[in-house]
Order: structure tokens, then sequence, then C-alpha cells
């Protein structure tokens, strides 16, 4: 371990990186700057595997680094959550988890009403986002 003295003047220890552990960790990741899909999915499985894992420091460096690649990748190919309408929201949900449009009559308060938001003839109304929230588990917020 070696010492260093953080911004407040304090002294304090830093366990020293294995530059052989993170070495053979790297070796075996194969961490890149993601250019594409397969390179993309193939970064996120090595991020998977440490996810769950109490990490060493060398596992918690690569960790970080495919963070890093992994939110760089995004940022350059993903549309920002905020560019997403409310529309957007429910259809990716509906996708997501298998919902077919009679699935949503209740919430929706009818099968006019569904196919007409559906369409994007109608918005969502308050009532319709809470009780939507309710029925995906999520914040009323992303239907408004």
């Amino acid at each position: 371990m070696r010492s260093t003295t953080e911004g407040d003047g304090k002294m304090t220890a830093v366990a020293k990186l294995s530059q052989t552990k993170y070495a053979r960790l790297l070796a075996r990741a194969q961490p890149v700057v993601i250019e594409t899909e397969g390179e993309y999915k193939r970064m996120l499985g090595q991020l998977d595997e440490l996810w769950d894992k109490d990490l060493t420091r060398e596992e918690n460096r690569l960790f970080d680094l495919l963070v890093r690649l992994i939110q760089d990748y995004e940022d350059r190919n993903c549309p920002p959550l905020e560019a997403a309408t409310p529309l957007d929201v429910l259809k990716h949900l509906m996708e997501a988890r298998d919902v077919a449009p009679k699935d949503l009559w209740e919430p929706l308060g009818s099968k006019g009403a569904t196919s007409e938001i559906l369409n994007g003839k109608r918005g969502i109304s308050k009532a319709q986002a809470k009780r939507l929230a309710r029925f995906f588990s999520v914040s009323a917020e992303l239907f408004i």
C-alpha cells in the first residue's frame, strides 16, 4: 500500500493495483473502442460478468473502463432518453414487455382511447399516465 494526500490534507492508504493481474484481465476481456453492434454486445457481456461480483481492485478498474467504452458508444449511437415522447416510451414498454394494445384498454379507459393514443391522435392524460405507471410499474413522469 502507498499513502496519498487528499484535497483536505489527510493521508489515506491507497491499495496498489497489481499490473500483472490487471494485464491478465485485459487480455481476457480485450476491451476496445466500440465501433460495431457486435463489439457493443461483447462489452456488455463482459460488464455483465463483473456486475454482481465483489470486485478486486483490478476488476474494478476493468469495470470502470468497460463502462466508459460502453457509455462512449451509446453517446455516439443512441438517441438521448429526453428526446423520447410519452408515446415513444409507451410503445417501447409495450414492445419490451410484450404488451398488446388490448392489454391497455383498462389503463387507458377504452379500446377507442387506446387506438387514438397509439396512433398519435390523442395525448396521454395525467390520469391515464398514472394508470399506465401502475400497469408498467414505472414513474408516471415517463408519460407526461
